[in-house]
């Protein structure tokens, strides 16, 4: 039997094909270039798992990049949570990656126990530090969990596993209101969203951070960065440097793709429609 370690040193280790049931891949698609997906926290209750199988199903691409915190290390080793779904979301990818789709896992600070694997591959899946992808109009687009930009985690880890249970505590308070607003027919709303947008230093902190990659993307001259890590999805240009961020599959329910041309677009899924909407986005990004 495996011992909890193996498993959060590689949750795929001895895990035969047959232990994932299989997802039909066929159906109405739309099938782009690249889709860019981080901060999916498998292992929590707050994964939105079933939401994220839905968007593959419908979204074939050639390139997918897992950006970080795909698993979560850190609740793992809190208390084991591991539904059948998240086995789902696993085998999913791993099909992704046998049928021809080149899948890129960038550990970020959740799981960073795969970066011990850097340089490997685990059912075709390639494990990297950081990746550089180049659109099909020749961007250069350097990409990051981000972590490593964020002055708590590398200055107080104590501090950010702290931050990281009240961020539980306040997405299981989240779960309960927004079962209460679903029986008063009201959609979907992010109390720990609200709070992050509504408190000032918080605000500042995301700024700081933005602004932080973006001159990191520039000093490794490239055109643009596409990261995760603040569950903020966002694509805009700081100081000529194209800044994405891809969300997270927790609350935003958002992915950054690349269209055949090029063209860059942050997509949000949503439970009602069972179909993206585009996340609104300056005109000069999008155009």
């Amino acid at each position: 039997m495996r011992t909890v370690f193996d498993a959060m040193a590689n949750p795929w280790q001895g895990m035969p094909a047959s232990a994932f049931p299989t997802q039909d891949d066929t159906g109405p698609a739309q099938r782009l270039r690249a889709i860019f997906i981080s901060d999916i926290h498998l292992g929590t209750a707050g994964c939105q798992a079933d939401a994220l199988l839905d968007f593959l199903k419908d979204h074939p691409s050639d390139y997918l990049y897992l950006v970080g915190d795909i698993v979560d290390g850190w609740q793992l080793r809190r208390r084991w949570f591991w539904p059948q779904a998240h086995n789902d979301v696993v085998q999913k990818l791993l099909r992704r990656a046998r049928k021809g789709c080149k899948v890129i896992f960038i550990p970020g600070n959740h799981d960073e126990f795969a970066r011990g694997f850097v340089g490997h591959q685990f059912g075709g899946i390639e494990v990297q530090e950081d990746a550089v992808h180049t659109t099909a109009c020749g961007r250069s687009l350097w990409v990051t969990h981000g972590d490593y930009f964020d002055g708590v985690i590398q200055c107080a880890k104590w501090l950010a596993f702290l931050g990281d249970n009240l961020y539980e505590f306040t997405l299981r308070l989240n779960r309960h209101l927004n079962r209460l607003r679903a029986h008063m027919g009201l959609p979907y709303w992010s109390l720990s969203a609200y709070l992050k947008h509504k408190v000032k230093k918080a605000l500042n902190y995301v700024t700081d951070f933005e602004v932080a990659v973006a001159n990191e993307a520039r000093a490794r001259g490239h055109d643009g960065v596409v990261c995760g890590h603040i569950h903020r999805a966002e694509m805009r240009d700081i100081n000529g440097i194209l800044y994405c961020n891809d969300g997270d599959w927790v609350e935003s329910r958002t992915a950054l793709v690349e269209h055949f041309d090029g063209q860059l677009e942050l997509l949000h899924w949503s439970d009602a429609s069972h179909r993206q909407t585009p996340v609104p986005l300056p005109q000069e990004v999008t155009a």
